[in-house]
């Protein structure tokens, strides 16, 4: 069997017992380390679980599945996905990639951060379309998925902002190398988001979205763990926050909060 086994959102101990009594009879584990990461090291993990995953980095589950997929017909195989295991498309991709070659397959859910966000006191289905914000280049500065922010805001709904992460990133240098070289892990937070975003908003000659720098947004950063933190505050304020460590995501809130909604954010304004 193929395992894909989502870990939660904070440390070792967020696994479920069911994945837990799982991975203690695998052959064979992975862990996914380029879409999320959770605030323990991976020694914890081997500590825990009693066995030492293998790391498992982008270029290895999107070039190399059927590495991970290898004798999975004959032993049990555990792929470790940080939050929940469809909270990415690579996860999904994969899985498919299994049963494609007759690999029978299971799915072990768990919380990720697109529930968790409730924490921040905004409810769920007041959330529109969810999107990803990538770190800008001197020469490449997209900016498509501000597009889905305004679809959200002028539906009085909610955007909730994955921000992004660079793990293993090849150098551009490198690229044409038969050595690869590497660029340091990068996560990004919440000021580096917000001043993208102020970006985009002065770029706009005619910026008739209601989205101004003076619009509530919400920061939280290593939500679900013991040193989660939430900041309630304008987008304007919020390029000038730390929230300390990764990882962060961020809320665009829509126009007009419910009542209870207004009274549970109050308590993270600065």
């Amino acid at each position: 069997m193929f395992y894909v086994i989502g870990l939660g959102l904070g440390d070792c101990k967020d696994i479920t017992v069911k994945g837990l009594e799982i991975i203690k009879k695998c052959d064979r584990l992975y862990l996914e380390s380029y879409t999320s990461i959770l605030s323990c090291p991976a020694e914890e993990l081997e500590e825990f679980y009693g066995q030492k995953p293998i790391i498992a980095d982008r270029e290895l589950v999107e070039q190399q599945a059927e590495v991970i997929l290898e004798g999975a017909n004959e032993k049990n195989i555990a792929f470790l996905v940080v939050g929940d295991p469809f909270g990415a498309t690579t996860h999904t991709d994969l899985i498919l990639r299994a049963k494609q070659n007759g690999i029978k397959v299971k799915v072990i859910h768990n919380a990720s951060i697109m529930n968790a966000v409730g924490c921040c006191g905004l409810q769920l289905y007041t959330f529109g379309e969810t999107i990803s914000i990538p770190y800008w280049t001197d020469t490449w500065k997209p900016d498509s998925f501000f597009e889905k922010i305004i679809g959200n805001y002028k539906r009085n709904l909610h955007t909730l902002c994955l921000l992004d992460i660079k793990v293993k990133e090849p150098t551009l240098e490198s690229l044409t190398k038969k050595k690869r070289e590497y660029m340091p892990p990068l996560f990004m937070s919440v000021k580096e988001a917000s001043r993208q975003l102020l970006e985009i908003l002065r770029d706009q000659k005619n910026n008739e979205s209601g989205i101004t720098e003076e619009s509530l947004c919400i920061g939280l950063a290593r939500v679900g763990s013991d040193e989660e933190s939430i900041i309630a505050c304008s987008l304007k304020k919020m390029a000038e926050v730390d929230l300390g460590p990764p990882l962060h995501c961020m809320v665009i809130a829509g126009p007009t909060l419910h009542p209870l909604e207004l009274e549970y954010v109050e308590q993270f304004k600065i």
